[in-house]
């Protein structure tokens, strides 16, 4: 009996990018049995490590020399590289293994950037990592992204929260992706619905001034929950609202109804909510026409115009 075929998935981070590699992961297990092997970050493990379509997670070491060698004694039989830059390279050459990619954009995001010209990919980037392994015969599944909690696993007594909620994902890694904290004062106060409002350490004092200047209808678990209970949260909420950030990408594994906010990057780099083939629970807001946008490919610590038009006009609308 002939082994299977044996890959390396790698994706060293970030939250939202890893997720969308879940369907190549599922795809490449369901489709061909292939024994899949995920190669991240320590701190990206809870995003894998409870996939049943994984056979084996690999860390990420600061010297990879050590990594290198125990890579080697497995054999594999291809590297599928997900994250495309230097470092990825370079282990692929160590290992001496077939090498798979795929189309990163980068050229056609630089030029909607610098010169507004719309060359961008029509396909999502979870298609897009999907035929990197089309060569192995794989195919889109149509079933969207995947998430898994630990088995049986009913959350903490963080999350047990007994009222419905509308989440609120505050946070992204970079400014022109967060939308402003007078933006989410307007919302919560002119709502009935209870706000949850989640995000990490940085987000911290923003959360402060949001929940100081709202009334009794949120609560603040900004920088109180790890990863998986941050998801539990958006797995139990009645609708999900979210700048530009991986919990989005998170919510849409989970099949959440989405309000997604977009400022100086672009929904049409291939980030926008995947769900699955015939479903679509996401409503997108943004500042349309306005000449600087989009002012970035990842997003920006300031607003090169200092005006922040793209965030600021921006009014929650459920």
């Amino acid at each position: 009996m002939e082994r299977p075929i044996k890959v390396l998935v790698v994706r060293f981070s970030s939250i939202g990018d890893i997720v969308l590699t879940s369907p190549v992961v599922r795809c490449l297990k369901t489709q061909i049995n292939a024994e899949v092997h995920f190669l991240t970050k320590q701190a990206f493990l809870p995003l894998v490590e409870h996939n049943p379509y994984i056979y084996k997670v690999w860390i990420l070491e600061e010297n990879c020399s050590g990594l290198i060698s125990k890579l080697k004694k497995e054999s594999f039989d291809y590297f599928i590289d997900l994250h495309k830059n230097i470092r990825s390279f370079r282990l692929a050459f160590s290992l001496g293994v077939s090498r798979l990619t795929y189309h990163k954009a980068t050229f056609e995001k630089l030029m909607m950037v610098y010169f507004k010209i719309n060359i961008l990919p029509k396909t999502h980037v979870a298609e897009r990592y999907l035929k990197a392994v089309k060569p192995l015969s794989i195919v889109n599944d149509g079933q969207g992204l995947d998430f898994f909690f630990p088995d049986k696993w009913q959350g903490s007594p963080k999350t047990a929260i007994d009222r419905p909620y509308i989440c609120a994902v505050i946070g992204a890694t970079h400014f022109t992706k967060r939308l402003p904290v007078e933006n989410w004062i307007k919302f919560i106060q002119n709502t009935d619905q209870n706000v949850i409002l989640i995000g990490g350490k940085t987000e911290e004092q923003a959360a402060f001034e949001i929940s100081t200047h709202t009334g009794a209808n949120v609560r603040n678990m900004v920088g109180k929950l790890t990863l998986l209970e941050s998801a539990f949260m958006l797995n139990h909420a009645d609708k999900v609202i979210s700048n530009d950030t991986g919990m989005l990408h998170i919510a849409a594994a989970l099949k959440k109804p989405l309000v997604s906010i977009w400022g100086g990057t672009l929904w049409q780099y291939g980030f926008w909510p995947y769900y699955p083939e015939g479903m679509d629970l996401n409503k997108s807001l943004e500042i349309k026409n306005l000449s600087c946008r989009p002012c970035s490919k990842f997003g920006r610590d300031d607003c090169p115009k200092k005006h922040f038009r793209c965030m600021k006009e921006i009014e929650i609308k459920l």
